[in-house]
């Protein structure tokens, strides 16, 4: 079994052990060394001298560092699979890939060490400025906290870490208490990769031990992923310093009369069920205009039966793992519950199943309940008829949320409407909501979050401009 100790200022470091339980089973996965507010603090310092060397790294050397990053999880693609697969009870198929996608997000963040680009401002374009010109750079913002959720513990790191490095930013890292295994295995890479002492700092410790990293002025960017409430209130403690906030969804599909079901519902069921829902972008909502909406129903509950298969975590065929806690396991279940007994109809699933809850498909919901207007974060999805596309756009925005929303259609019209007139950070056409390529631009807007991650975007959050204007 394996014990991972923290990591401060290029060194690991003892801290009082906690063990890893497997979410599915309960089994100890690894054994894990967590920090006190002391170790906070001296990890806040170590970032700080690291300053001037990350901010020092020619852009080259940057991109050096994330190459090699990237080879060594390359290398280590099956071992962080079943790390992922084993803290977070993430299925194996769904680990694996994540395993894979944070090889391209340190490949990517290399990739964008050339493109922080300036400008020339022409300065001499008004008469005050005559023979003068301006040239605007990017530098490093300085000190980054990170904070990372348990649904993707690699690759949501990553995407903190890897563009932090990029823009020659040092970073203290407070990965989910749940799944911190995954996070100090980029800790050793970076040692390994070169990155200067202090440059990345990884410490699993508990929200009460790592509040320094929201008050303390030394930090200058926070970078937070989790739920609604607990980011604004970060945001609200922050004081002066940039705030990120990746946060909750409520994600909407749109489903057009003239969709094609046959490629439509088996991706829908994995968009809605995979990893138990346990994904900002899951699938909750989705309206089927008329007259398509007879035949989805039946034939998503059929393939929801068939498709979303529920157990071991380890299994490869296994879409629907466990619930990350039993607390989160008793929420779904009484909201599913609550919905049943206010008259909506369940057509399939919503059983305690061991640790699992079995894919539920709901009906004639009162958009007021809680597994309508709140984030569910796990296996259940509403799918209610709506008469017209104005409707359907109504309704996708009749929540506090704004992640992202799926439109399947082969109308340009319709989905062109849906890009201008619904209230999220993206709008993915003819595929699930749940689709995520690790360059693009992700965030939301209202409840959903401030700011966008991916490595061009996060770099540019985690940057600043200068200004000099040359008097020759």
């Amino acid at each position: 079994m394996q014990h991972h100790r923290l990591n401060v200022g290029g060194a690991q470091r003892q801290g009082q052990t906690h063990e890893i339980h497997s979410p599915f089973d309960d089994q100890v996965v690894g054994q894990v060394d967590f920090g006190q507010a002391s170790d906070i603090e001296q990890a806040i310092a170590a970032a700080d001298s690291a300053r001037p060397h990350m901010a020092a790294l020619a852009a080259h050397q940057r991109a050096a560092i994330l190459s090699r990053m990237a080879a060594g999880l390359q290398a280590r693609r099956e071992q962080t699979a079943r790390i992922i697969a084993q803290e977070a009870g993430k299925p194996i198929r769904f680990a694996s890939a994540e395993a894979e996608r944070v090889v391209d997000t340190f490949n990517e963040a290399a990739a964008q060490c050339g493109r922080l680009e300036g400008e020339y401002v022409p300065v001499d374009s008004v008469a005050t400025g005559d023979g003068r010109m301006g040239i605007v750079r990017r530098f490093p913002v300085g000190t980054v906290a990170g904070i990372s959720p348990f649904n993707f513990p690699l690759n949501l790191a990553a995407h903190k870490v890897a563009p932090a490095i990029a823009a020659g930013c040092p970073m203290v890292l407070k990965p989910a208490s749940q799944t911190p295994m995954s996070a100090l295995v980029l800790a050793e890479l970076a040692q390994e990769a070169g990155l200067p002492a202090g440059g990345l700092n990884v410490v699993p410790a508990s929200r009460e031990a790592a509040d320094q990293l929201t008050t303390d002025d030394r930090v200058r960017l926070l970078t937070f992923t989790g739920s609604a409430e607990v980011g604004w209130g970060m945001k609200q403690r922050a004081g002066k310093k940039r705030v990120v906030l990746e946060l909750g969804g409520n994600a909407a599909a749109i489903v057009g009369p003239d969709a094609d079901l046959d490629p439509v519902v088996p991706r829908l069921v994995i968009g809605a069920f995979a990893y138990a829902g346990q994904i900002c972008i899951s699938i909750q909502r989705i309206f089927v205009l008329e007259p398509l909406y007879d035949r989805f129903l039946q034939r998503f509950v059929d393939a929801t039966r068939a498709q979303a298969r529920v157990g071991d975590p380890m299994d490869p065929q296994v879409m629907v793992g466990p619930m990350i806690d039993a607390s989160n396991q008793r929420r779904i279940l009484q909201w599913i519950e609550e919905a049943r007994a206010d008259g909506a109809r369940v057509l399939c699933g919503g059983e305690a199943r061991t640790t699992c809850v079995t894919p539920a498909v709901l009906t004639d919901v009162n958009p007021a309940l809680r597994i309508v207007a709140e984030e569910a974060f796990g296996p259940v999805v509403v799918v209610e008829r709506v008469k017209d596309w104005d409707e359907a756009i109504t309704r996708t925005n009749r929540s506090r949320f704004g992640l992202q929303c799926g439109v399947f259609t082969h109308d340009i019209r319709a989905l062109w409407r849906c890009f201008q007139q619904i209230e999220v950070g993206g709008v993915i056409h003819n595929d699930f909501p749940t689709f995520r390529v690790d360059l693009m631009p992700y965030g939301g807007v209202k409840d959903s979050g401030l700011g966008r991650e991916g490595p061009r975007y996060a770099m540019e959050e985690m940057s600043e401009l200068r200004l000099l204007v040359l008097n020759p």
